[in-house]
């Protein structure tokens, strides 16, 4: 187990230098779940890569414990990688899939043996060590590329997009396989994915990343909550955030958020902090997620001044929710999450409270969150 520290690094392609990752700074402590998450050809891949030491470094550090492993290649850095297409050996049983690692750093047969049990017993695939890889369903040859990662006790564990070539049932039991294994043994583990939901679920902490750059580090609770660019607010989110553009002034007395076909008031909270950037540009992007938005006569009690009105456009039903699609005027559209008990029909008008304690306001310009 080992802390995995990257200072600076940056990898070109090509003949004109072309970035794939731009400076990217990272402290990854010991027995952390770290995610890289991002769109395809974000540098998500390309990063771990470099840590693997399968793709060179452009310029910066890479360090894996206390050794500098810039120059290491990939079987002297003590990793196990995990890949999307399992990559088992087809002529080989199982066992000798786990094995295969231990048996060419001429290990002593009994150790093999010791380990390949192990790990089988941890990943419940002890009933599957005579089998070869096409017997196997999908979950049950991921679990043994699991175990031959796992078997050699590395310092850490790559995983890059393992769960990607299984259908969503599995992915979820999968997804719990490996919460599971890191908190049984604990090895540091960087894990690559596009699916917002593994990222949630599994990481102690995410990297979003966009075009090579990092956009924001920090945990899913905060990814989620306090997104700090439009970026992350618009890539994290099963139903993306609802944004609209306008400015921000006073209305009788009261500084409010008004875009084309509505005024909202802002809270004291609100009123004071822009109060206080009075040096950023007014052209504000207020986002709000479908939770934060309500047909509940609660949140019209408490929000009185932050109502708008939509027209259903139309209604996802997916069970314990409805997902409203609104359109106001022609001009904004929206969604609101609502409980199955509300039931409106198409061409229906409907006015929406809004949480505006849940509210984030974005600098046009800047795209960045206004914070104080």
């Amino acid at each position: 187990m080992a802390r995995i520290l990257l200072n600076n690094v940056t990898k070109r392609y090509g003949k004109f230098k072309e970035l794939a990752v731009d400076n990217f700074n990272m402290d990854i402590k010991d027995q952390e779940f770290l995610v890289f998450l991002g769109p395809s050809g974000c540098g998500k891949s390309t990063t771990l890569r470099m840590v693997a030491g399968l793709e060179d470094i452009s310029e910066g550090e890479i360090y894996i414990g206390d050794t500098l492993v810039n120059d290491y290649p990939p079987k002297d850095r003590d990793i196990s990688m995990v890949f999307q297409n399992y990559a088992l050996y087809p002529n080989l049983t199982v066992y000798e899939n786990i094995a295969f690692g231990l048996r060419i750093r001429k290990m002593p047969k009994h150790e093999i043996e010791a380990a390949v049990k192990r790990a089988a017993d941890v990943l419940e695939i002890g009933n599957f060590l005579n089998r070869k890889p096409r017997e196997l369903s999908g979950g049950q040859r991921q679990r043994v590329a699991l175990g031959r990662a796992i078997v050699r006790s590395p310092q850490a564990f790559l995983m890059d997009e393992p769960l990607s070539n299984l259908d969503a049932k599995l992915r979820v039991q999968m997804r719990a396989e490996i919460i599971r294994l890191h908190r049984t043994i604990g090895v540091t583990t960087i894990y690559v994915t596009h699916d917002q939901i593994e990222a949630m679920t599994m990481g102690d902490r995410i990297v979003v990343m966009n075009k090579g750059v990092i956009q924001q580090v920090d945990t899913p609770e905060q990814i989620y909550h306090k997104p700090q660019n439009l970026f992350v607010a618009k890539f994290i989110g099963n139903q993306p955030m609802n944004f609209f553009e306008g400015t921000i002034e006073e209305i009788n007395g009261y500084l409010t958020f008004s875009t084309q076909t509505f005024s909202i008031r802002l809270t004291d909270k609100q009123t004071k902090m822009f109060n206080q950037l009075r040096g950023v540009s007014y052209n504000i992007i207020m986002g709000i997620r479908p939770e934060y938005m309500s047909f509940e006569k609660e949140m019209f009690d408490v929000y009185p001044n932050a109502v708008l009105k939509g027209v259903l456009q139309f209604n996802e039903f997916i069970g314990s929710d409805h997902y409203y699609h609104l359109d106001s005027q022609g001009r904004e559209s929206f969604t609101v999450r609502a409980h199955p008990r509300f039931s409106y029909r198409e061409g229906e008008e409907v006015r929406v409270a809004i949480d505006m304690e849940k509210v984030l306001f974005f600098d046009s310009k800047t795209e960045k969150l206004l914070t104080i």
